[in-house]
């Protein structure tokens, strides 16, 4: 029975994981989770120095 509770866990644990990416692809995220809010070098209209 522990087995039983422990593969569902898992198993919904990965479903609902594979359900955020697919639902952020369809948003058009491209960097999923990035803590840059997807501001990656090379993607900025601003460059990291302001040169102030």
């Amino acid at each position: 029975m522990t087995d039983i509770l422990i593969i569902a866990v898992v198993a919904l644990v990965v479903g609902f994981a594979g359900w955020y990416l697919r639902k952020a692809r369809k948003r058009g995220a491209g960097c999923i989770g990035c803590p840059n809010g997807g501001c990656c070098s090379g993607k900025c209209q601003h460059s990291k120095d302001t040169g102030s």
